[in-house]
Protein backbone atom coordinates (compact mmCIF):
# COMPACT_ATOMS: atom_id res chain seq x y z
CA UNK A 1 0.00 0.00 0.00
CA UNK A 2 2.81 2.34 0.86
CA UNK A 3 4.45 1.58 -2.49
CA UNK A 4 1.30 2.52 -4.41
CA UNK A 5 0.84 5.74 -2.42
CA UNK A 6 4.39 6.80 -3.23
CA UNK A 7 3.82 6.21 -6.94
CA UNK A 8 0.43 7.92 -6.82
CA UNK A 9 1.94 10.97 -5.10
CA UNK A 10 4.66 11.02 -7.72
CA UNK A 11 2.05 11.02 -10.46
CA UNK A 12 0.06 13.80 -8.85
CA UNK A 13 3.13 16.01 -8.60
CA UNK A 14 3.49 15.85 -12.38
CA UNK A 15 -0.19 15.92 -13.26
CA UNK A 16 0.29 19.11 -15.25
CA UNK A 17 3.13 17.67 -17.32
CA UNK A 18 2.07 14.41 -18.97
CA UNK A 19 4.15 12.08 -16.82
CA UNK A 20 4.99 8.86 -18.61
CA UNK A 21 4.48 5.49 -16.90
CA UNK A 22 6.37 2.45 -18.16
CA UNK A 23 5.08 -1.09 -18.48
CA UNK A 24 7.32 -2.24 -15.61
CA UNK A 25 5.83 0.44 -13.34
CA UNK A 26 2.32 -0.77 -14.16
CA UNK A 27 3.36 -4.34 -13.41
CA UNK A 28 4.89 -3.40 -10.07
CA UNK A 29 1.88 -1.35 -8.98
CA UNK A 30 -0.49 -4.18 -9.94
CA UNK A 31 1.50 -6.79 -8.02
CA UNK A 32 1.83 -4.63 -4.90
CA UNK A 33 -1.82 -3.56 -4.85
CA UNK A 34 -3.57 -6.73 -5.95
CA UNK A 35 -5.70 -8.25 -3.17
CA UNK A 36 -5.16 -11.80 -4.44
CA UNK A 37 -1.40 -11.30 -4.15
CA UNK A 38 -1.80 -10.04 -0.58
CA UNK A 39 -3.84 -13.13 0.27
CA UNK A 40 -1.15 -15.32 -1.31
CA UNK A 41 1.55 -13.60 0.77
CA UNK A 42 -0.48 -14.21 3.93
CA UNK A 43 -0.77 -17.89 3.00
CA UNK A 44 3.03 -18.07 2.79
CA UNK A 45 3.30 -16.51 6.25
CA UNK A 46 0.68 -18.94 7.57
CA UNK A 47 2.58 -21.91 6.09
CA UNK A 48 5.78 -20.67 7.75
CA UNK A 49 4.05 -20.59 11.13
CA UNK A 50 2.68 -24.10 10.56
CA UNK A 51 6.20 -25.30 9.77
CA UNK A 52 7.44 -23.85 13.07
CA UNK A 53 4.50 -25.53 14.81
CA UNK A 54 5.47 -28.90 13.32
CA UNK A 55 9.11 -28.51 14.43
CA UNK A 56 7.93 -27.94 18.00
CA UNK A 57 6.60 -31.52 18.06
CA UNK A 58 10.20 -32.79 18.36
CA UNK A 59 10.54 -31.06 21.75
CA UNK A 60 8.98 -32.10 25.09
CA UNK A 61 5.58 -30.67 25.90
CA UNK A 62 4.90 -29.26 29.37
CA UNK A 63 1.30 -28.95 30.56
CA UNK A 64 -0.37 -27.87 33.77
CA UNK A 65 -3.76 -29.09 34.97
CA UNK A 66 -5.53 -27.59 37.98
CA UNK A 67 -8.92 -28.35 39.51
CA UNK A 68 -11.19 -27.44 42.41
CA UNK A 69 -14.11 -29.48 43.73
CA UNK A 70 -16.62 -28.86 46.50
CA UNK A 71 -18.02 -32.01 48.20
CA UNK A 72 -21.20 -31.99 50.24
CA UNK A 73 -20.15 -34.66 52.72
CA UNK A 74 -17.03 -35.58 54.62
CA UNK A 75 -15.13 -38.81 53.95
CA UNK A 76 -15.37 -41.46 56.70
CA UNK A 77 -13.58 -44.81 56.47
CA UNK A 78 -15.71 -46.44 59.26
CA UNK A 79 -19.42 -46.28 59.80
CA UNK A 80 -19.00 -46.42 63.61
CA UNK A 81 -16.41 -46.65 66.39
CA UNK A 82 -14.15 -49.67 65.92
CA UNK A 83 -12.94 -52.11 68.68
CA UNK A 84 -9.78 -53.95 67.70
CA UNK A 85 -8.40 -56.99 69.62
CA UNK A 86 -4.90 -56.60 71.13
CA UNK A 87 -1.90 -58.96 71.50
CA UNK A 88 0.65 -59.59 74.29
CA UNK A 89 4.10 -61.18 74.06
CA UNK A 90 4.27 -64.76 75.36
CA UNK A 91 7.69 -65.50 76.86
CA UNK A 92 7.14 -69.23 76.65
CA UNK A 93 6.33 -69.31 72.93
CA UNK A 94 8.27 -66.21 71.98
CA UNK A 95 5.28 -64.92 69.95
CA UNK A 96 2.58 -62.32 70.21
CA UNK A 97 -0.79 -63.81 71.10
CA UNK A 98 -4.29 -62.35 71.28
CA UNK A 99 -5.56 -61.28 74.71
CA UNK A 100 -8.63 -63.52 75.14
CA UNK A 101 -11.13 -64.25 77.94
CA UNK A 102 -10.17 -67.61 79.52
CA UNK A 103 -12.55 -70.07 81.22
CA UNK A 104 -11.19 -70.43 84.80
CA UNK A 105 -12.27 -74.04 85.01
CA UNK A 106 -10.64 -75.19 81.87
CA UNK A 107 -8.00 -72.53 81.30
CA UNK A 108 -9.05 -72.31 77.60
CA UNK A 109 -10.36 -69.26 75.69
CA UNK A 110 -14.10 -68.95 75.70
CA UNK A 111 -15.76 -69.33 72.30
CA UNK A 112 -18.94 -67.68 71.19
CA UNK A 113 -21.74 -69.67 69.55
CA UNK A 114 -20.51 -68.76 66.10
CA UNK A 115 -17.04 -70.15 66.86
CA UNK A 116 -15.30 -66.84 67.54
CA UNK A 117 -13.26 -65.76 70.58
CA UNK A 118 -13.90 -62.96 73.06
CA UNK A 119 -10.98 -60.51 73.43
CA UNK A 120 -10.13 -59.55 77.00
CA UNK A 121 -8.77 -56.12 75.96
CA UNK A 122 -9.56 -54.00 72.91
CA UNK A 123 -8.18 -50.89 71.20
CA UNK A 124 -10.77 -48.21 70.50
CA UNK A 125 -10.65 -46.33 67.15
CA UNK A 126 -13.32 -43.60 67.21
CA UNK A 127 -15.18 -42.94 64.00
CA UNK A 128 -14.21 -39.27 64.21
CA UNK A 129 -10.51 -40.20 64.05
CA UNK A 130 -11.00 -41.69 60.57
CA UNK A 131 -13.27 -38.95 59.21
CA UNK A 132 -11.69 -36.41 56.86
CA UNK A 133 -12.81 -32.99 55.70
CA UNK A 134 -13.00 -33.06 51.89
CA UNK A 135 -15.51 -30.25 51.43
CA UNK A 136 -12.94 -28.15 49.48
CA UNK A 137 -10.48 -30.16 47.41
CA UNK A 138 -7.71 -28.57 45.30
CA UNK A 139 -5.62 -30.68 42.92
CA UNK A 140 -3.10 -30.08 40.16
CA UNK A 141 -0.41 -31.70 38.05
CA UNK A 142 2.51 -30.60 35.88
CA UNK A 143 3.19 -33.09 33.10
CA UNK A 144 6.18 -33.35 30.76
CA UNK A 145 5.78 -35.54 27.65
CA UNK A 146 8.70 -36.32 25.35
CA UNK A 147 7.84 -38.16 22.13
CA UNK A 148 10.35 -40.91 21.34
CA UNK A 149 8.79 -42.68 18.36
CA UNK A 150 5.45 -41.68 16.82
CA UNK A 151 5.54 -44.01 13.83
CA UNK A 152 7.30 -41.38 11.68
CA UNK A 153 4.36 -38.98 12.00
CA UNK A 154 6.40 -36.05 13.35
CA UNK A 155 9.03 -36.26 10.61
CA UNK A 156 6.33 -36.53 7.94
CA UNK A 157 4.39 -33.55 9.32
CA UNK A 158 7.56 -31.43 9.30
CA UNK A 159 8.13 -32.28 5.65
CA UNK A 160 4.48 -31.59 4.82
CA UNK A 161 4.58 -28.11 6.33
CA UNK A 162 7.89 -27.37 4.60
CA UNK A 163 6.45 -28.43 1.25
CA UNK A 164 3.27 -26.48 2.00
CA UNK A 165 5.31 -23.30 2.41
CA UNK A 166 7.01 -23.95 -0.93
CA UNK A 167 3.61 -24.70 -2.51
CA UNK A 168 2.21 -21.39 -1.24
CA UNK A 169 5.22 -19.57 -2.72
CA UNK A 170 4.82 -21.27 -6.11
CA UNK A 171 1.10 -20.47 -6.20
CA UNK A 172 1.86 -16.85 -5.31
CA UNK A 173 4.40 -16.60 -8.11
CA UNK A 174 2.00 -18.21 -10.58
CA UNK A 175 -0.71 -15.73 -9.60
CA UNK A 176 1.78 -12.90 -10.16
CA UNK A 177 2.33 -14.13 -13.72
CA UNK A 178 -1.43 -14.07 -14.35
CA UNK A 179 -1.61 -10.52 -13.03
CA UNK A 180 1.30 -9.44 -15.24
CA UNK A 181 -0.34 -10.94 -18.31
CA UNK A 182 -3.62 -9.12 -17.56
CA UNK A 183 -1.76 -5.85 -16.97
CA UNK A 184 0.19 -6.25 -20.21
CA UNK A 185 -3.02 -6.90 -22.12
CA UNK A 186 -4.65 -3.78 -20.65
CA UNK A 187 -1.47 -1.74 -21.19
CA UNK A 188 -1.15 -2.63 -24.87
CA UNK A 189 -4.88 -2.13 -25.33
CA UNK A 190 -4.45 1.47 -24.18
CA UNK A 191 -1.44 1.90 -26.46
CA UNK A 192 -3.42 0.43 -29.37
CA UNK A 193 -6.41 2.70 -28.85
CA UNK A 194 -4.13 5.70 -28.36
CA UNK A 195 -2.52 4.99 -31.73
CA UNK A 196 -5.94 4.46 -33.30
CA UNK A 197 -7.09 7.76 -31.87
CA UNK A 198 -4.16 9.49 -33.55
CA UNK A 199 -4.97 7.57 -36.73
CA UNK A 200 -8.66 8.54 -36.56
CA UNK A 201 -7.70 12.17 -35.99
CA UNK A 202 -5.36 12.05 -39.02
CA UNK A 203 -8.18 10.53 -41.07
CA UNK A 204 -10.52 13.32 -39.96
CA UNK A 205 -7.88 15.88 -40.95
CA UNK A 206 -7.54 14.29 -44.41
CA UNK A 207 -11.29 14.36 -44.97
CA UNK A 208 -11.54 17.89 -43.59
CA UNK A 209 -8.86 19.05 -46.03
CA UNK A 210 -10.62 17.21 -48.87
CA UNK A 211 -13.95 18.75 -47.85
CA UNK A 212 -12.37 22.22 -47.94
CA UNK A 213 -10.88 21.60 -51.40
CA UNK A 214 -14.12 20.16 -52.83
CA UNK A 215 -16.08 23.10 -51.42
CA UNK A 216 -13.69 25.50 -53.15
CA UNK A 217 -13.98 23.51 -56.40
CA UNK A 218 -17.79 23.59 -56.15
CA UNK A 219 -17.74 27.37 -55.88
CA UNK A 220 -15.64 27.41 -59.02
CA UNK A 221 -18.04 25.03 -60.74
CA UNK A 222 -15.53 22.23 -61.04
CA UNK A 223 -17.16 19.90 -58.46
CA UNK A 224 -20.82 19.11 -57.92
CA UNK A 225 -22.95 19.35 -54.81
CA UNK A 226 -23.12 15.55 -54.78
CA UNK A 227 -19.32 15.41 -54.49
CA UNK A 228 -19.43 17.79 -51.53
CA UNK A 229 -22.20 15.82 -49.81
CA UNK A 230 -20.26 12.55 -50.23
CA UNK A 231 -17.20 14.04 -48.58
CA UNK A 232 -19.31 15.59 -45.80
CA UNK A 233 -20.91 12.23 -45.01
CA UNK A 234 -17.49 10.58 -44.84
CA UNK A 235 -16.24 13.37 -42.58
CA UNK A 236 -19.18 12.90 -40.20
CA UNK A 237 -18.57 9.14 -40.12
CA UNK A 238 -14.90 9.77 -39.34
CA UNK A 239 -15.85 12.08 -36.44
CA UNK A 240 -18.19 9.41 -35.05
CA UNK A 241 -15.39 6.84 -35.29
CA UNK A 242 -13.02 9.25 -33.53
CA UNK A 243 -15.55 9.68 -30.69
CA UNK A 244 -15.96 5.91 -30.31
CA UNK A 245 -12.20 5.38 -30.21
CA UNK A 246 -11.83 8.16 -27.64
CA UNK A 247 -14.53 6.59 -25.45
CA UNK A 248 -12.90 3.18 -25.74
CA UNK A 249 -9.55 4.72 -24.77
CA UNK A 250 -11.08 6.26 -21.62
CA UNK A 251 -12.62 2.92 -20.59
CA UNK A 252 -9.35 1.08 -21.27
CA UNK A 253 -7.44 3.54 -19.10
CA UNK A 254 -9.96 2.91 -16.31
CA UNK A 255 -9.38 -0.84 -16.56
CA UNK A 256 -5.60 -0.38 -16.44
CA UNK A 257 -5.92 1.94 -13.43
CA UNK A 258 -8.06 -0.63 -11.63
CA UNK A 259 -5.51 -3.37 -12.26
CA UNK A 260 -2.70 -1.10 -11.03
CA UNK A 261 -4.62 -0.17 -7.87
CA UNK A 262 -4.95 3.50 -8.83
CA UNK A 263 -8.08 5.71 -8.92
CA UNK A 264 -10.00 4.84 -12.08
CA UNK A 265 -10.22 8.49 -13.16
CA UNK A 266 -6.46 9.09 -12.86
CA UNK A 267 -5.07 10.02 -16.29
CA UNK A 268 -1.44 9.42 -17.22
CA UNK A 269 0.47 8.80 -20.42
CA UNK A 270 2.03 5.42 -21.06
CA UNK A 271 5.64 5.37 -22.16
CA UNK A 272 4.81 3.44 -25.35
CA UNK A 273 2.17 5.95 -26.45
CA UNK A 274 4.72 8.55 -27.51
CA UNK A 275 7.24 6.39 -29.33
CA UNK A 276 7.13 4.34 -32.47
CA UNK A 277 6.62 0.64 -31.84
CA UNK A 278 9.64 -1.49 -32.58
CA UNK A 279 8.22 -4.97 -32.99
CA UNK A 280 10.77 -7.76 -32.82
CA UNK A 281 10.05 -10.54 -35.30
CA UNK A 282 12.50 -13.05 -33.82
CA UNK A 283 10.62 -16.12 -32.55
CA UNK A 284 12.13 -19.49 -31.63
CA UNK A 285 10.52 -22.55 -33.21
CA UNK A 286 11.81 -25.30 -30.88
CA UNK A 287 11.84 -25.54 -27.08
CA UNK A 288 13.30 -27.92 -24.52
CA UNK A 289 10.25 -29.11 -22.61
CA UNK A 290 12.33 -30.22 -19.61
CA UNK A 291 13.49 -26.61 -19.24
CA UNK A 292 9.89 -25.44 -19.59
CA UNK A 293 8.71 -27.82 -16.86
CA UNK A 294 11.48 -26.68 -14.52
CA UNK A 295 10.54 -23.02 -15.07
CA UNK A 296 6.75 -23.31 -14.82
CA UNK A 297 5.45 -22.34 -11.37
CA UNK A 298 2.27 -24.37 -11.75
CA UNK A 299 4.29 -27.51 -12.54
CA UNK A 300 6.46 -26.88 -9.48
CA UNK A 301 3.28 -26.51 -7.43
CA UNK A 302 1.96 -29.86 -8.68
CA UNK A 303 5.30 -31.55 -8.01
CA UNK A 304 5.27 -30.14 -4.49
CA UNK A 305 1.69 -31.36 -4.04
CA UNK A 306 2.83 -34.89 -4.97
CA UNK A 307 5.53 -34.68 -2.29
CA UNK A 308 2.96 -33.49 0.26
CA UNK A 309 0.65 -36.43 -0.45
CA UNK A 310 3.58 -38.86 -0.26
CA UNK A 311 4.21 -37.61 3.27
CA UNK A 312 0.50 -37.90 4.06
CA UNK A 313 0.87 -41.58 3.18
CA UNK A 314 3.51 -41.86 5.90
CA UNK A 315 1.22 -40.10 8.37
CA UNK A 316 -1.48 -42.66 7.57
CA UNK A 317 1.07 -45.45 7.95
CA UNK A 318 2.04 -44.14 11.41
CA UNK A 319 -1.44 -45.05 12.70
CA UNK A 320 -0.47 -48.73 12.27
CA UNK A 321 2.89 -48.42 14.07
CA UNK A 322 3.72 -48.29 17.81
CA UNK A 323 3.97 -44.92 19.57
CA UNK A 324 6.46 -44.45 22.40
CA UNK A 325 6.72 -41.47 24.73
CA UNK A 326 8.40 -40.63 28.05
CA UNK A 327 6.19 -39.05 30.70
CA UNK A 328 7.13 -37.19 33.85
CA UNK A 329 4.54 -35.78 36.26
CA UNK A 330 4.48 -33.80 39.48
CA UNK A 331 1.00 -34.02 41.06
CA UNK A 332 -0.24 -32.29 44.23
CA UNK A 333 -3.45 -31.81 46.16
CA UNK A 334 -5.04 -30.13 49.16
CA UNK A 335 -6.04 -32.04 51.33
CA UNK A 336 -3.13 -34.28 50.40
CA UNK A 337 -3.02 -38.08 50.56
CA UNK A 338 0.56 -38.19 51.82
CA UNK A 339 -0.05 -37.03 55.38
CA UNK A 340 -3.47 -38.20 56.56
CA UNK A 341 -5.54 -35.82 54.47
CA UNK A 342 -3.82 -32.86 56.05
CA UNK A 343 -5.25 -29.59 54.76
CA UNK A 344 -2.13 -28.29 53.03
CA UNK A 345 -0.58 -28.69 49.59
CA UNK A 346 1.77 -31.63 49.08
CA UNK A 347 2.81 -33.62 46.05
CA UNK A 348 5.24 -36.11 44.49
CA UNK A 349 7.07 -36.83 41.24
CA UNK A 350 6.41 -39.79 38.97
CA UNK A 351 8.30 -40.84 35.84
CA UNK A 352 7.36 -43.49 33.30
CA UNK A 353 7.03 -44.53 29.68
CA UNK A 354 3.92 -44.88 27.56
CA UNK A 355 3.62 -47.29 24.64
CA UNK A 356 0.64 -47.57 22.31
CA UNK A 357 0.52 -50.54 19.93
CA UNK A 358 -2.39 -50.79 17.48
CA UNK A 359 -3.58 -54.39 17.34
CA UNK A 360 -6.92 -54.67 15.56
CA UNK A 361 -9.18 -51.96 14.12
CA UNK A 362 -11.09 -54.01 11.55
CA UNK A 363 -8.94 -52.67 8.70
CA UNK A 364 -9.74 -49.04 9.45
CA UNK A 365 -6.12 -47.84 9.68
CA UNK A 366 -5.03 -49.90 6.67
CA UNK A 367 -7.86 -48.53 4.52
CA UNK A 368 -6.90 -45.03 5.65
CA UNK A 369 -3.38 -45.71 4.35
CA UNK A 370 -4.69 -47.08 1.06
CA UNK A 371 -6.90 -43.99 0.62
CA UNK A 372 -3.85 -41.75 1.17
CA UNK A 373 -1.95 -43.79 -1.41
CA UNK A 374 -4.76 -43.29 -3.91
CA UNK A 375 -4.61 -39.53 -3.30
CA UNK A 376 -0.91 -39.60 -4.12
CA UNK A 377 -1.57 -41.51 -7.35
CA UNK A 378 -4.24 -38.95 -8.29
CA UNK A 379 -1.74 -36.10 -7.86
CA UNK A 380 0.85 -37.93 -9.95
CA UNK A 381 -1.70 -38.40 -12.74
CA UNK A 382 -2.70 -34.72 -12.51
CA UNK A 383 0.97 -33.76 -12.85
CA UNK A 384 1.41 -36.01 -15.91
CA UNK A 385 -1.79 -34.62 -17.46
CA UNK A 386 -0.66 -31.05 -16.82
CA UNK A 387 2.69 -31.72 -18.51
CA UNK A 388 0.95 -33.07 -21.61
CA UNK A 389 -1.34 -30.03 -21.76
CA UNK A 390 1.61 -27.66 -21.24
CA UNK A 391 3.42 -29.21 -24.22
CA UNK A 392 0.32 -28.56 -26.35
CA UNK A 393 0.01 -25.07 -24.86
CA UNK A 394 3.62 -24.21 -25.76
CA UNK A 395 3.18 -25.52 -29.32
CA UNK A 396 0.00 -23.49 -29.81
CA UNK A 397 1.49 -20.32 -28.30
CA UNK A 398 4.59 -20.65 -30.49
CA UNK A 399 2.50 -21.21 -33.62
CA UNK A 400 0.23 -18.26 -32.78
CA UNK A 401 3.24 -15.99 -32.21
CA UNK A 402 4.80 -16.99 -35.52
CA UNK A 403 1.51 -16.35 -37.30
CA UNK A 404 1.22 -12.96 -35.58
CA UNK A 405 4.70 -12.04 -36.84
CA UNK A 406 3.77 -13.10 -40.40
CA UNK A 407 0.57 -11.05 -40.22
CA UNK A 408 2.50 -8.04 -38.95
CA UNK A 409 4.98 -8.25 -41.84
CA UNK A 410 2.13 -8.48 -44.34
CA UNK A 411 0.34 -5.47 -42.84
CA UNK A 412 3.58 -3.47 -42.98
CA UNK A 413 3.84 -4.29 -46.68
CA UNK A 414 0.19 -3.34 -47.23
CA UNK A 415 0.77 -0.11 -45.35
CA UNK A 416 3.57 0.91 -47.68
CA UNK A 417 1.31 0.26 -50.69
CA UNK A 418 -1.59 2.15 -49.06
CA UNK A 419 0.69 5.16 -48.41
CA UNK A 420 1.80 5.20 -52.03
CA UNK A 421 -1.77 4.71 -53.26
CA UNK A 422 -2.98 7.66 -51.16
CA UNK A 423 -0.12 9.84 -52.41
CA UNK A 424 -0.94 8.99 -56.02
CA UNK A 425 -4.67 9.61 -55.47
CA UNK A 426 -4.07 13.02 -53.90
CA UNK A 427 -1.71 13.96 -56.75
CA UNK A 428 -4.19 12.76 -59.39
CA UNK A 429 -7.02 14.70 -57.70
CA UNK A 430 -4.97 17.91 -57.75
CA UNK A 431 -4.27 17.40 -61.44
CA UNK A 432 -7.95 16.74 -62.11
CA UNK A 433 -7.41 13.18 -63.29
CA UNK A 434 -9.19 11.49 -60.33
CA UNK A 435 -12.50 12.14 -58.63
CA UNK A 436 -13.32 12.64 -54.95
CA UNK A 437 -14.54 9.05 -54.79
CA UNK A 438 -11.10 7.86 -55.85
CA UNK A 439 -9.45 9.94 -53.13
CA UNK A 440 -11.87 8.74 -50.46
CA UNK A 441 -11.32 5.15 -51.50
CA UNK A 442 -7.57 5.65 -51.16
CA UNK A 443 -8.05 7.31 -47.78
CA UNK A 444 -10.29 4.45 -46.57
CA UNK A 445 -7.73 1.88 -47.74
CA UNK A 446 -4.97 3.85 -45.97
CA UNK A 447 -7.06 3.96 -42.77
CA UNK A 448 -7.70 0.22 -42.89
CA UNK A 449 -4.06 -0.61 -43.58
CA UNK A 450 -2.86 1.66 -40.77
CA UNK A 451 -5.35 0.16 -38.32
CA UNK A 452 -4.28 -3.36 -39.28
CA UNK A 453 -0.62 -2.47 -38.67
CA UNK A 454 -1.49 -1.23 -35.17
CA UNK A 455 -3.56 -4.33 -34.38
CA UNK A 456 -0.91 -6.69 -35.75
CA UNK A 457 1.88 -4.97 -33.80
CA UNK A 458 -0.08 -5.16 -30.54
CA UNK A 459 -1.01 -8.78 -31.26
CA UNK A 460 2.69 -9.64 -31.65
CA UNK A 461 3.44 -8.00 -28.28
CA UNK A 462 0.66 -9.92 -26.52
CA UNK A 463 1.55 -13.23 -28.20
CA UNK A 464 5.14 -12.86 -27.06
CA UNK A 465 4.05 -12.10 -23.50
CA UNK A 466 1.76 -15.14 -23.51
CA UNK A 467 4.51 -17.30 -25.02
CA UNK A 468 6.97 -16.25 -22.31
CA UNK A 469 4.26 -16.97 -19.73
CA UNK A 470 3.66 -20.53 -20.93
CA UNK A 471 7.43 -21.07 -21.21
CA UNK A 472 7.88 -19.91 -17.60
CA UNK A 473 10.32 -17.17 -18.61
CA UNK A 474 8.10 -14.18 -17.84
CA UNK A 475 9.97 -12.26 -15.16
CA UNK A 476 8.61 -9.69 -12.73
Amino acid sequence: MRFSLIILSFLCCFAGSAQEISLDSCRNMAIHNNKTMRIANEKIIKASYQNQEARAAYLPGIDFVGSYMYNQKELSIFDSDQLLPTKSFNLQTGKYEYNLVVDPSTGKPIQTPDGGYVPSTVALIPKEAMTYDIHNVFAGAITLTQPVFMGGKIIAMNKITKYAEQLATDLRDNEALNIIYNVDAAYWQVVSLSEKKKLAQAYVNLLDSLNHNVNAMKEQGIATKSDLLSVSVKLNEANVTLTKVDNGLVLSRMLLNQLCGLPVNEVFVLADENKSQEVSTMVATEYNMNDVYSQRKDVKALQTAVQIFEQKQKVAMSSMLPNVALVGTYSFSNPNLFNGFKKEFAGAFSVGAMVTIPIWHWGGNYNKYRAAKSDTNIKRLELADAMEKIELQVSQASFKTQEAVKTYNLTKSNMEKADENLRQAQLGFKEGMLTTDNVMEAQTAWLKASSEVIDAGIDVQLCKVYLSKVLGTLNY
